[in-house]
Order: structure tokens, then C-alpha cells, then sequence
């Protein structure tokens, strides 16, 4: 016997009005990176329009998107690059530079395919594989960071 059934009715609604308190009272941001590594064991790097230094490709989670479904659209879009078998899970990384709510989801890509460059030329003012021992000068700290935990071994940082 169901003894709260006006309860149970009012569940529903409950629980988007809590996620929408939650959205403004916790939320946070996610984004997504790639380390992707070709056969010669290179990296793969972006430089954006609207932000200094190279980075490692991908972007912002949207709303009701998968972390995945982000990754994948982020690297057609900035590199032309398809994933061949399921990305790697690196880490995930608090990245205070851009806000004390943004986190960041790092994956490493071995296999792949690359058709054509950035899908929004716009945005991606230029992009290449690059030796680890022959990176831009101006390579983020971040993506610094992160190649060297991939590449190097170095240890796994919370922070990015």
C-alpha cells in the first residue's frame, strides 16, 4: 500500500526546483581536453582566436551533453581528428585560473583519424603536431603540465 501518494506525485517537480537551486547555489563548469598523440609521437596543439598561447584541443560540456559527446565534437571541430578506439581517461583538474567552479576532463588519444583542419577557422586561428622537446614558446602552463604527466611520467596534479 502506497501511503504517500501526494508525495510521490510532487517528486517530480521537487527535484527540478532543487536542481535548479543547485545549478545557482553549486554550480560549476566542465570542459573537456585531449592530449591526442600521433604515431611519431607527437602533439597535438590549438591556438584560439580569442585566447593567448597554444592549448590542447577541446572546450566547454554542453548542456546536455556527455563528456564524450563533448570530446568528440571539440576535436572534429578544432582538429578534423576522430577518435579510432575510446579515449584514455587522464584526470580531471580544478582549474582556478578560469573561475573556483571550473573543472577540466583530460583524456589521451593514441588512435585516431585526421581529415581536413578546424571546422571553424574563426576560432582556430592555427593548429599542429608538435615534438614535446619543440613546443611553441607560448604553450599554457596548463598544457605544459599535462604533456608532462602524459609524456613524462610526472605526477598527477588535482590542480590545472
Amino acid at each position: 500500500m502506497d501511503l504517500d501518494p501526494a508525495r510521490r506525485a510532487l517528486e517530480p517537480l521537487v527535484r527540478r526546483i532543487l536542481h535548479l537551486y543547485w545549478r545557482f547555489a553549486r554550480g560549476l563548469t566542465l570542459g573537456v581536453r585531449a592530449v591526442v598523440i600521433d604515431s611519431a609521437g607527437r602533439v597535438f596543439l590549438v591556438k584560439h582566436s580569442y585566447v593567448t598561447g597554444w592549448h590542447l584541443p577541446g572546450g566547454g560540456v554542453e548542456t546536455g551533453e556527455t563528456v564524450a559527446e563533448a570530446l568528440a565534437r571539440e576535436l572534429a571541430e578544432e582538429g578534423g581528428i576522430v577518435a579510432s578506439v575510446p579515449p584514455t581517461l587522464h584526470g580531471i583538474f580544478f582549474n582556478a585560473r578560469v573561475s573556483r567552479r571550473d573543472h577540466v576532463v583530460v583524456y589521451v588519444v593514441r588512435d585516431f583519424a585526421q581529415s581536413g583542419g578546424p571546422r571553424q577557422p574563426g576560432e582556430i586561428i592555427d593548429c599542429g603536431f608538435f615534438p614535446r622537446d619543440a613546443l611553441p614558446p607560448d604553450t599554457t602552463r596548463g598544457t605544459l603540465a599535462r604533456l608532462d604527466e602524459v609524456l613524462r611520467g610526472a605526477a598527477l596534479s588535482a590542480r590545472w
